[in-house]
């Protein structure tokens, strides 16, 4: 685990809610990590699930991103077909800006209902891909970067179906670790076993989280 800055972890929300954004490329294990939390007691806030949920059948968010990109990007069903619409969005920097404006406010929105909804002691994991990309660093009371060596990361995605090419473009298309860097408090490393990974995690909880809720 590797400390990067030094702020107050409670960034003038004490006494409430203690919020952590968690973010990391894709493949480098953030769910993992999300995973290890809520073992501790976390309250996970998925920002991935939220952003389906907000494009599922008969939702506005449906509504919008058929409204720019066509039908085709429809499963004869009516639900998105996501292959179709990576195949355009990530083909396409605007295509994928034009997304983005579209589900991103969508999202934060709900996940600004759910941590409403959480009790005022409770420990908030917001797992968000895009919290760089995005700048929203500043909302949260700590941030937590999860890393994994890019080797590592294409292996865990053609492990899911990808093909290398595309596992590699996706990681191009989002932040380096170098600006997942400069607005972290803590990194995590997950290039090894999941052993080292929750001794980490383990140390993260004691030594920042613990203190700032008590």
């Amino acid at each position: 685990m590797l400390p990067v800055r030094d702020r107050h972890p409670c960034a003038g929300y004490c006494p409430c809610v203690l919020r952590i954004g968690l973010t990391g490329g894709i493949g480098s294990g953030k769910s993992t990590v999300a995973g290890l939390l809520a073992a501790r007691g976390a309250q996970v806030v998925d920002a991935d699930r939220i952003a389906r949920e907000v494009v599922e059948p008969g939702t506005p968010g449906l509504e919008a991103v058929v409204a720019a990109f066509g039908p085709g990007v429809l499963t004869p069903e009516g639900a998105l077909d996501r292959p179709a619409l990576a195949a355009v969005v990530f083909a396409d920097p605007e295509a994928r800006r034009r997304l983005d404006g579209i589900v991103h406010p969508l999202v934060r929105a709900r996940a600004t209902e759910l941590v409403a909804a959480a009790p005022p002691d409770a420990v908030v994991v917001q797992d968000v891909p895009l919290l760089v990309e995005t700048g929203q660093a500043g909302a949260y009371d700590l941030v937590l970067v999860v890393e994994a060596d890019t080797d590592t990361r294409v292996r865990r995605l053609v492990g899911r179906g990808l093909s290398e090419d595309d596992a590699r473009a996706r990681i191009s298309a989002q932040a380096t670790d170098e600006q997942r860097r400069a607005v972290a408090d803590v990194v995590l490393d997950n290039s090894g076993t999941v052993e080292a990974l929750e001794a980490q995690v383990e140390r993260f909880w004691s030594e920042r989280v613990v203190p700032a809720r008590d």
